[in-house]
């Protein structure tokens, strides 16, 4: 059955049923099981109400089997966290490249389509990511800090040029950064699937609610 967004499960902190985490880079065997495992229960209940026993009967491994793998269930959440913001600035360099010679505009464009579809196509390892870092020791935090202000800053660059170019003109680019960064980060909580919109849709839509958000008049061309 197909829902729609005054569906969205109230009793449900992120409507996403899927765990995601990236192709390519992220662990097999027992180390992958745990870590799916972990998002699942990160994103549903939160980390804080997740213990390292619900994590291994959710894996269906020992607690020694994960204790082999992860010292501590903060590293758990680490390796979580730092894959959700690797995929996030890969994509967004992605994005940035196809687009490089052309108007800061359509950079910007790109950038928060890139930044919503990954928070579509990731939804609970968007909302793991944005919202459990705090759990993170100062060392432990300090090397997804580093990923996390290289994303920022393409955005903030691109925000920038388009100020300088007269393309708009806002009296403060860093709060600028933050409502379009966090206005895409929501939509992890709501989207699944099912809600009736692609992520295509939803993130073309954005880019738009983000051009007018900067005045710009004009709708820069999907990249």
């Amino acid at each position: 059955m197909k829902t729609s967004l005054s569906t969205f499960p109230q009793n449900r902190r992120v409507a996403a049923e899927a765990v995601i985490l990236p192709i390519g880079v992220t662990p097999k065997g027992a180390r992958g099981k745990i870590l799916n495992a972990a998002l699942r229960l990160f994103a549903l209940r939160g980390y804080g109400a997740t213990s390292v026993r619900d994590i291994c009967k959710e894996a269906k491994v020992q607690t020694t089997t994960l204790y082999s793998h992860f010292p501590s269930k903060e590293l758990v959440l680490a390796e979580i966290i730092q894959l959700g913001h690797t995929e996030h600035l890969r994509r967004l360099r992605e994005a940035l490249s196809q687009c490089e010679h052309q108007a800061p505009a359509e950079q910007l464009s790109a950038l928060v389509r890139a930044h919503v579809i990954s928070h579509c196509e990731y939804s609970m390892l968007a909302v793991v990511t944005n919202t459990e870092m705090h759990a993170l020791s100062d060392d432990t935090v300090r090397p997804v800090m580093a990923i996390l202000q290289e994303s920022e800053s393409l955005l903030g660059e691109v925000l920038l040029r388009c100020s300088q170019n007269s393309i708009f003109d806002v009296p403060d680019i860093e709060l600028a950064l933050r409502a379009i960064g966090g206005m895409g980060m929501r939509v992890a909580f709501w989207y699944e699937p099912n809600c009736g919109k692609t992520p295509e849709y939803v993130a073309d839509t954005f880019a738009n609610f983000a051009m007018r958000l900067m005045g710009i008049t004009h709708d820069p061309q999907p990249g």
